[in-house]
This record gives structure tokens, sequence and C-alpha cells, in this order.
């Protein structure tokens, strides 16, 4: 082995390339250039961002879809607060994530060095780990630590603090300082059984219920689990409803899917409150997913099988606690259950029946809502068109506030596995082009939208320059209601009608915004043209914006194509 004279920056790059990472994304300062200059050598795949913020959600959204650690890189100072609502969406979300900041020449800390700030204080809260960097030699130490921490347990982001002086610094590495366990570049690197005594007992009550339910949250897709879901829940004839992050836990399709449970559902909530058992895997049940934790009421036996101990009895007792992988669970108990499987399909498969006819029932109610002709058009025709343009394989993205909510209600996925990518860990503003982008570049060759609304879109428009540089095809579509439609909602259900107050925006064209920036735009103010538009967009190279002009009506902008009724608002509710 001879010795490699490298600065700390080549280092850092090396142990990157050597869990097979990328792509990053990044905005660089001095404090970071021996890094970029190693990248640009070694054909490290990193690109730079218009915004970190940004950079960190196209992270977060191709990790989502890929299982791979997302890759960030930041400066000092501002660079590093820029990513803080990305690194707390990808920790809340549980988004394998490994960030590189700058910081300042040891030497000069604490002189009033440009940009310093006490970086770390903002940053520790905001991640699973920090690291910092004190001798150079560590690097590799430090790094492969970044990625385990990053990929195992419930995955999530971790912050590489390295000093101006580390990055510019030499030392002699050998070719074995740069050997890693490969199994670290993605999540789950480990994956662990649940207690078997637990898991047995759950296994008798499942066998034993009449009307059980598994509702599935985010942490199936974690896990990979989805098709092992979908294929216990045909098994053994039961029903599935999820959360938001949880879609695709087995296909929208799939005659056992109950869809959304929670603060908006079709069906699922009714299933829930008369099912005498609920298994649920992968899920907080946190404040939406609960309705503001009256979802399931109280009184109901709960199995609750999650990797993160800390989760079980924060918002619901259950009776059993399965800790460990979703996806080892759930064969655990398909196994356990397997000798009874037959009966068990059978005498659930009444029940079981139910859910399609609710389901046929729900749409049939709701149809005049779902096909529309109104103008400016209706969410619920906005959504029908999305579900009929893009294919099986393809990936919806949904911003934060009622996108997120629209597509969560009805949106279908058509297989098994995260096909809708919603930033529901932070649920911020301004997710839907750079998560867009990062589906696109983890899912190379497959339709992708994303669905923003005209503040979100406002928020990254400087990004579409980005797509358009890296060459993506993605299609954004503009839910344009000039206004933020999410607060002006509910300050008309709160407040009543006209009580607005910094909700509206300007009337903008957003298409012939993309046009200026060198992209395709397509304005569509009339449902008749909506689906050609989103056509044509798929079809188009590069990223395109379909501009949509919806509803200005604060009355209509959450979703009510479930039929409810606001009731009246007391002091304290909220209906969204």
């Amino acid at each position: 082995m001879s010795d490699n004279e490298m600065t700390g920056g080549e280092a850092l790059a090396r142990m990157i390339l050597a869990f097979d990472g990328g792509p990053m994304f990044g905005m660089g300062g001095f404090q970071l250039l021996p890094f970029y200059d190693a990248a640009r050598r070694l054909g490290l795949k990193h690109n730079l961002i218009n915004d970190e913020r940004a950079g960190c959600f196209a992270a977060d959204a191709y990790a989502k879809v890929t299982g791979r650690v997302g890759l960030v890189d930041a400066t000092l100072g501002p660079g590093a607060t820029n990513l803080v609502t990305g690194l707390i969406e990808a920790l809340n979300a549980g988004t394998p994530m490994v960030a590189i900041v700058g910081d300042t020449h040891r030497d000069h800390s604490w002189k009033n060095m440009t940009q310093e700030s006490r970086q770390l204080d903002i940053l520790r809260p905001c991640a699973k780990e920090v690291i910092r960097v004190e001798a150079i030699h560590r690097i590799p130490e430090l790094m492969r630590r970044a990625f385990a921490v990053a990929t195992t347990g419930r995955p999530g982001p971790v912050i590489v603090d390295v000093p101006e002086d580390i990055c510019h610094g030499t030392h002699g590495f050998t070719d074995d300082d740069f050997r890693v366990d490969p199994a670290h570049g993605g999540a789950p690197a480990l994956r662990c059984r649940p207690d078997g005594a637990s898991l047995a007992k759950a296994a008798d009550l499942l066998a034993g219920a009449s009307r059980p339910i598994v509702l599935a949250g985010g942490g199936v897709h974690l896990s990979g689990a989805a098709a092992t879901l979908q294929r216990f829940a045909e098994t053994f004839s039961i029903p599935v409803a999820h959360t938001m992050t949880g879609k695709g836990a087995i296909a929208c399709t799939s005659p056992l899917s109950a869809g959304l449970f929670g603060r908006y559902d079709r069906i699922a909530n009714g299933l829930i409150e008369e099912s005498d058992l609920i298994l649920v895997i992968g899920c907080k049940l946190g404040e939406i997913a609960t309705k503001r934790f009256t979802v399931p009421p109280k009184g109901k036996r709960i199995i609750h099988l999650d990797i993160v101990a800390e989760e079980f009895g924060r918002t619901v007792q259950p009776e059993i606690v399965l800790w460990g992988d979703a996806k080892l669970g759930i064969e655990d108990l398909a196994a356990a259950l397997a000798p009874k499987a037959e009966a068990i399909r059978a005498r659930l498969a009444p029940y079981a029946a139910e859910v399609p006819q609710r389901m046929a029932a729900w749409r049939a109610d709701v149809s005049e809502k779902l096909n529309s002709d109104e103008v400016p058009v209706s969410m619920g025709r906005l959504m029908t068109e999305i579900n009929a343009v893009l294919p099986a394989d393809g990936f919806l993205v949904a911003d934060g506030g009622f996108a997120a909510h629209w597509g969560g209600l009805l949106f279908d996925t058509k297989q098994p596995g995260r096909s809708f990518v919603p930033d529901r860990g932070f649920a911020s503003i301004g997710y839907g082009l750079p998560g867009a982008m990062g589906v696109a570049m983890g899912a190379p060759g497959k339709k992708v939208i994303g669905l923003t609304g005209d503040g979100g879109f406002n928020m990254m428009l400087g990004e579409i320059e980005t797509a358009r540089r890296m060459g993506l095809d993605l299609t954004i579509v503009v839910v344009n209601n000039a206004a933020s439609g999410y607060v002006k909602a509910l300050q008309h259900l709160v407040y009543g009608p006209g009580a607005y107050h910094a909700s509206d925006l300007a009337e903008t064209n957003y298409a012939d915004a993309a046009k200026a920036l060198g992209c395709h735009g397509i304005r569509v103010e009339d449902p008749g043209t909506l689906r050609a538009a989103l056509q044509e967009a798929l079809a188009t190279k590069g990223p395109s914006v379909v501009d949509v002009v919806v509803t200005r009506d604060p009355a209509k902008m959450l979703p009510g194509v479930d039929n409810r009724a606001a009731a009246k608002m007391k002091k304290g509710d909220r209906p969204a």
C-alpha cells in the first residue's frame, strides 16, 4: 500500500464514492473548494443548486424513491443555516442523508470570521447526529460513522462539519483507509426481527379477529415492505388504510385498499371505527393521521410494529408492541399465520368484500366533483386527470399544504411502492419542484409530476434553471389560485367569507414564467384541455410547467370531495 498525500476535501469525496454515492446537491464556498476540486477530478456526480434548501429537498426525494443516501453540501454560515428546513424534513420522515458542511478555520474561529455563526448549535436539533471533524486523518472513520448512522434504525440526516483547515489540509492516506461496508450506502442497512413471544401473541390476536385492519405509514416504504404487505393483505383478506407517506403500502387500486385515513379519508375512518383489531405498521400516528388524535377511537385493540421503540404509546397505547423491521415483522406474522391462512382468508372474505363495495359507493357519491367541468378548474378534476395520465411506474411529488392533502386523498397508486412522494416530515411549502428533480434523478426514464401551489412555486422558481441545466425530464403542475390557498381557506372557515388577510397573491402566468426561463410552459384555464396539456408536458424533453387556473373560492380550496360539510368552527378547532 502506498501513501496518497491528499487534501481533506479529496478524502471526503473518496469516501462518498466508496459508498457509490451520488447525485449530490450543493452550493460551494471557499471552505469546501478542495472537495469540489476532487469531485471534478474523480467524477463524483455533483450538481450546483440555486438554494441550499432546494438541494436538501432534492436529496431527500432522491433518497425516498431509491433508498440510497441523499447527499448535500453547504458552505459555512448562510449555506449551513439554509439547510435547516430540509434537514428537519429528512429527520422527521426518516430519510437517509449525509450533509457535508464547511466551517471556519480553527486558527481564527470566533474572531468575527466572514459568515461565522454558532451553526452547530443551530443544526444539532435538525439531524440524527452531528459529527465534527477535528483531525484530518479521521475523515474516513467519521464518514463511515455518518453513513452508518444515516442508514440504520429509523434512517435520518447526519451532518459532517468540516473546518476550513481540515478540508484544505493534507494527509497521507492509504488505500485501506477508504474501505467501507457498501450496505451503508442505503437504508435499511441492517434489519432486526421483533421478539418471538410478542409476535406469537400478535398472530393469535390476528387469527381470531373478525374485522382487522392494517394502518400503514411511511415506515413501510423505508423498510421496502410494500410488496410484502400487499401479499400479506391478500393472503389473509385484511384491508389496508394508509397515511399520506404510507400511500402505496399496497396499490391503491387493490380491492383491499381502504385509502387514506385520518384528517381526510374516503372510507377508512369508518372501517377503523368498526374494526376489532388494528395492526399499525411503520406509522407514528401523528396529528394528521389521527385526525388530531381522535382516530382510532379509544378502546381499540392495537398491535404496533415499528423500528423505533420511542414511538410506542406516544399517541395511543398498543396492546402488543413489535419492535423491529417492518418487512421482517410482516414476514414473521405471515409465517406464524400460514397454517391457518386458508381458513382466515375464507372467514374474512365477506368482510374484505365490503371494501371495494364501499369504495365504489364513495366514487359514485363524489363522481360529479371528480369529473367536474366547472371553470376555473376544480381540484377534484385536476386529480382525476393526473390519475388518468400518470403510468403505473410514474411518480407524483406533492408539495406541502393542500397539494399533499388533495394528492393523499385522491391520487391512486397502481402498484405497491412509493410512487407518491409528499414532504410530510415537515410539510414545508416549496418541495414540489426540487422534490420532482430528486425523483427524476432517482428514477430516470420514468414520468414525474410535481404538484405545487403557486406559493410553493414562487419559493423555488429559480430551480427551474437548475432543472433545465441538468436536463431533467419532469412536469410541474402549478395549482394557481392566486393565493396562499391553505391559509385563505382556513381564514374562510374560521372567520367567515371575506375575512382574509395576507393570503392573496398577484395573478401570475407561470407558463410564461417557465418560457422566459427557457422551459416548456402550458396554461390551462378549461378542464377540457387539461388531459391533453398534461400528456404534452409528460412527452416533452426537459422541464415542463403546466399552470392550472383553479378555483378562487376559498370554500372549495380544501379537500371537500369526501362530501363532508364544514361544521361550525369553535375556537381552537382545526378543520384541515
